[in-house]
């Protein structure tokens, strides 16, 4: 759906007419290749999404997830199944879990601060956990963290995830405190007003650091 979007705007933008859609079939037996390319490594595709917020690429990846681990063609609900499943092999239960769009940008999807902090501990514990840590914005460095906390003691010393919507405004991550100690942090805000709690949700990240 997305490429057709995509490819629809562009092709009228050149000039082009097109009324063409999507359709799901197998590939004709007579059919030729005509381009074939190799895609970035997960791990690289990993660091793209979480670096700089990208939503497109987190809900391909998600929904690629669900063909992948329950078949094609893959699907959202798909998805969210092989979500659960994973957490299940990992004895991890969030029965306020909600998986609707896969990138974030839903008034649907939802999870607990608390169950969020479980799944980052664990995730401290899987073989790609430097993969996953060095995806998230460096503090003060690079990504959506680029240009917080600038000059402060925790500059370069946490892995934090933001998350924005109208009325909402989150991070998740580790930090590395002065003593340290690698610390989970998670701060999820709700709020009509939400977009007053970035001074907030910094202070938090200075105090777990040097506390």
């Amino acid at each position: 759906q997305y490429v057709h979007g995509l490819f629809s705007v562009l092709w009228r933008e050149l000039g082009g007419v097109f009324a063409g859609e999507v359709r799901e079939a197998k590939t004709p037996a007579a059919a030729h290749l005509l381009l074939e390319q190799q895609t970035q490594t997960l791990a690289e595709v990993v660091r793209d999404i979480n670096k700089f917020s990208n939503n497109v690429m987190a809900r391909q990846l998600y929904i690629s997830l669900g063909g992948i681990v329950n078949g094609a063609p893959a699907t959202s609900e798909k998805a969210a199944r092989a979500v659960n499943q994973w957490l299940a092999t990992r004895r991890l239960s969030f029965p306020e879990l909600v998986l609707e769009n896969g990138s974030g940008l839903s008034r649907v999807e939802r999870i607990s601060a608390h169950n969020l902090a479980r799944l980052l501990l664990v995730a401290q514990r899987l073989a790609v956990m430097p993969e996953y840590v060095g995806s998230l914005p460096l503090v003060a460095v690079d990504g959506t963290m680029r240009k917080r906390l600038a000059g402060a003691g925790i500059a370069g010393q946490a892995h934090i995830k933001t998350g924005t919507l109208s009325g909402v405004r989150a991070i998740a991550g580790y930090v590395l405190d002065a003593k340290g100690r690698t610390m989970v942090v998670v701060c999820i805000v709700n709020h009509a007003r939400a977009t007053g709690a970035q001074a907030a949700q910094d202070a938090l990240l200075k105090w777990v650091y040097s506390r």
